[in-house]
């Protein structure tokens, strides 16, 4: 018998720690559960609890006791300090989202106090439906409706006792949800769904509900385990996609789920076009309001998910901006790891480390860094530039281009490269890296890391695959940047979706796309297309439509691109030297010999523009002074406009006091005219072509107002030092007040140093250029007083 008390003992200890009513019902105001007849201690107004946790699950266990089962509700945030201050935890039956829901009212609601405590301030215990038996708990239950048994250790359990689930800590930690998937829990239960909920929603997949338009839900992250459930009956697995925002409050107002095969960026996708979307209503629910439920592959109906997603917390918001993929390794405790991909071999790790290195002795200005993964320390993404391709961000980091070439094919390699545009229209370095895989967190690693390395310095505008990931880190770490979608992804996506078309509407889809001028004429021929072919249900137009801003040149013309061509393909800065077939032991060599070729085609041009002359094709005074000032191709430009600008006539159409409007139309083309304002008090102007807004040179429609008001001479703020001859030299200036110090001396070091290496590589070619160049530093020298 002192045997059996002992195992008893130990059995309760066992609970006491496991089972979580039995510890809730411990700590209330020294009340034990025998205190209380085995009943246990009902809910009131006043009840403290360490914490919001403890909340909870003493509610649960008043539930399993009386009948019902539980959800967590709305949480409330402190306007100070954006803390949780309250929480509700509600009937499982609250609202009618769900078949299963009758509206009941029942719920308790616990606030924090300013000592940390959580005091139970608000409480209804009616319901509206009837209660028994559904409180009972699935997993591993003791059995009170049973006569006494033996167990294991020879225990005679209490039938009065009432249910309880024995729950392993670690399982508390990482709760499963619907279909495989498994969820974090945050801190204090904030926006956390109870499992029931979960198993509720499970339930409305497996018994028969589809999502349809017009589905409701009261968060986001339901419509999500929803979908995800639904998924697993059916045979695929999901993705979260894009989502919307208000452009009054930044808020989100939809959300989209999407097929893991959506897509052509991984070799595993293959386009496929299922998805749900769901969007906010005033009311502060969801509902699905576009759907596409067809496959374009086999699905594999009860296959488990081997992927999950971290949950969209409910709170108020509609969920996170970004929502990752996750692997799950079970290694017997249940806890979450993840995990990330790295597509770059072991065996270039040495070798770049090596070649940074030695390139560090040479060139103190060069810069590299490495990502490590979080979970095990290895190596991940990786980041270089050199002094030059540093300098170059300083000059011509305005407007820039991620470009992932390596995306399109098989590459050995992910090599990607950040691309600028100098004065002359030259695509110069500012950056590679080697991605390891294609997560936000290697995104946002590697923008931050470039950022770091040009010291601060933003870009304008980007131009970027239009990929989720890639748009998340952007927005993340470049807020204000305009970021366009690669032409290349348009035109993919465009001969993809566009092939049942016909051709009159391919052909008008192109006019349209190309050849409106303005954001409103657009706007207009857009919709007169879309309803001529009868095409407002196309799910891929209206996506494209909802994403105007990124890639229809009607509405990229009001930011900078620096003259990157929006219809064209950018060719990739190393052209054909790096390819998919580019050999470990050839990589470093082939990417010194493309850059030095690149760069001694930037200093062509540099020496062209000091020494050549064009030839000027008219006898405006504007003409000459943009010859004096431009770089040859930037001049070249600028004097067709000029040219350009004799074909066109000009009429006033308005005047109030300084402001005028003019406008200005080709000759024998009515359909082709611009409106053109401009002020007289300080020489203000612009067009509504918006090419000095977009390429920073004058159109040929300012240009002839120019004319016809006798300005002579281009006011300053429309010669970008950017695009003359002496672009490079003069940006230290520029930038005194703008950088720190430190930041200050090294682009001092770095334009110095630029032009020393022009002094010696045009002294050198000759022995009379090189007493010339000498005598010159020597003069150059008195004035410094560091003459020998």
């Amino acid at each position: 018998m002192e045997s059996v008390d002992t195992e008893l003992t130990s059995f309760n200890n066992m609970v006491a720690k496991s089972s979580y009513p039995v510890r809730i019902l411990h700590h209330n105001n020294g009340i034990s559960e025998d205190e209380e007849g085995g009943s246990g201690v009902e809910p009131y107004v006043g009840l403290e609890f360490d914490t919001a946790e403890e909340a909870r699950e003493f509610y649960n266990a008043y539930a399993a006791r009386t009948g019902f089962k539980v959800r967590t509700g709305q949480l409330y945030r402190s306007r100070t300090d954006g803390t949780v201050s309250s929480r509700r935890f509600v009937c499982s039956k609250e609202g009618f989202q769900l078949n299963s829901r009758t509206g009941c009212t029942a719920f308790i609601r616990v606030q924090r106090r300013d000592t940390g405590k959580w005091v139970l301030d608000q409480i209804q215990k009616e319901h509206n439906h009837e209660l028994g038996g559904e409180g009972s708990v699935e997993e591993t239950t003791l059995r009170p409706s049973r006569a006494p048994a033996p167990t294991k250790l020879g225990v005679t359990v209490n039938p009065h006792r009432p249910k309880m689930k024995v729950v392993d800590e670690s399982d508390r930690e990482t709760r499963s949800c619907p279909g495989g998937f498994k969820r974090f829990k945050g801190g204090g239960g904030e926006g956390e769904v109870s499992d029931d909920h979960h198993q509720t929603q499970q339930a409305k997949a497996v018994t028969g509900t589809e999502p349809y338009a017009g589905l409701e839900f009261g968060s986001a992250n339901e419509a999500c385990q929803f979908y995800q459930a639904y998924a697993e009956v059916v045979g695929f697995r999901v993705r979260i996609g894009q989502l919307f925002r208000s452009k009054v409050d930044g808020s989100i107002t939809s959300r989209r789920f999407v097929c893991s095969r959506e897509g052509f960026q991984h070799p595993s996708r293959m386009g496929c076009g299922a998805y749900m979307r769901i969007k906010r209503q005033d009311s502060g629910g969801w509902i699905v309001d576009r759907l596409n439920k067809d496959h374009n592959h086999d699905l594999e109906p009860g296959k488990k998910n081997d992927a999950g997603m971290k949950k969209i917390p409910d709170d108020g918001t509609g969920g996170l901006d970004s929502v990752d993929l996750i692997e799950l390794n079970d290694f017997g405790n249940n806890h979450i790891k993840k995990t990330r991909e790295n597509r770059i071999g072991k065996e270039w790790y040495p070798l770049l480390l090596d070649y940074f290195q030695s390139r560090q002795t040479e060139d103190m200005g060069f810069f590299y860094a490495v990502e490590l993964d979080v979970n095990n320390g290895s190596c991940m993404s990786i980041f270089w530039a050199d002094s030059r391709a540093r300098f170059a961000c300083s000059q011509f980091g305005d407007s820039v281009v991620f470009d992932t070439s390596y995306r399109k094919g098989s590459y050995s390699v992910p090599f990607a490269t950040i691309i600028g545009f100098n004065h002359h229209r030259q695509p110069v370095l500012l950056g590679c890296a080697m991605v390891a895989d294609e997560s936000k967190e290697a995104f946002l690693w590697l923008f931050q890391t470039w950022l770091r390395a040009m010291s601060g310095r933003r870009p304008r505008s980007i131009v970027a695959d239009q990929d989720l990931p890639i748009q998340q880190a952007l927005v993340q770490v470049f807020p204000g940047a305009h970021h366009r979608y690669s032409a290349w992804q348009i035109r993919e996506k465009e001969r993809e979706n566009l092939i049942p078309f016909p051709s009159e509407f391919k052909y008008e889809y192109e006019k349209c796309i190309y050849q409106t001028q303005t954001i409103v004429e657009f706007d207009s021929v857009w919709s007169a297309l879309i309803n001529k072919y009868g095409l407002r249900d196309d799910v891929w137009l209206r996506e494209i439509y909802e994403q105007r801003e990124n890639w229809v040149p009607a509405y990229l013309r009001a930011s900078f691109f620096a003259g990157i061509p929006i219809n064209g393909t950018i060719e990739p800065f190393f052209g054909a030297s790096l390819d998919a077939l580019t050999p470990l032991r050839e990589f470093i060599s082939r990417y010194e010999q493309a850059l030095e070729q690149r760069r001694e085609e930037e200093r062509k041009e540099d020496f062209n523009s000091y020494n050549l002359q064009p030839f000027l094709q008219t006898k405006e005074p504007v003409e000459e002074q943009c010859r004096r000032l431009y770089t040859l191709t930037v001049f070249r430009i600028f004097q067709n406009e000029l040219v350009q600008s004799y074909n066109y006539l000009c009429l006033k159409t308005y005047e109030e006091g300084a402001i005028s409007r003019f406008l200005v139309r080709k000759c024998g083309n009515e359909s082709e005219k611009h409106a053109v304002t401009f002020s007289a008090s300080n020489l203000n102007s612009s067009c509504s072509c918006q090419m000095f807004e977009h390429e920073g040179l004058l159109c040929r429609h300012i240009l002839k107002v120019f004319n016809l008001l006798d300005i002579r001479e281009l006011p300053s703020r429309y010669i970008l030092h950017r695009w003359t001859k002496n672009a490079e030299f003069g940006f230290v200036r520029d930038m005194e007040s703008g950088v720190s110090a430190q930041d200050l001396k090294a682009l001092m070091v770095w334009s110095l140093r630029e032009a020393a290496s022009k002094y010696i590589e045009f002294g050198t070619s000759s022995l009379e250029k090189y007493k010339l160049a000498y005598e010159i530093m020597r003069e150059g020298g008195k004035k410094l007083c560091w003459q020998r």
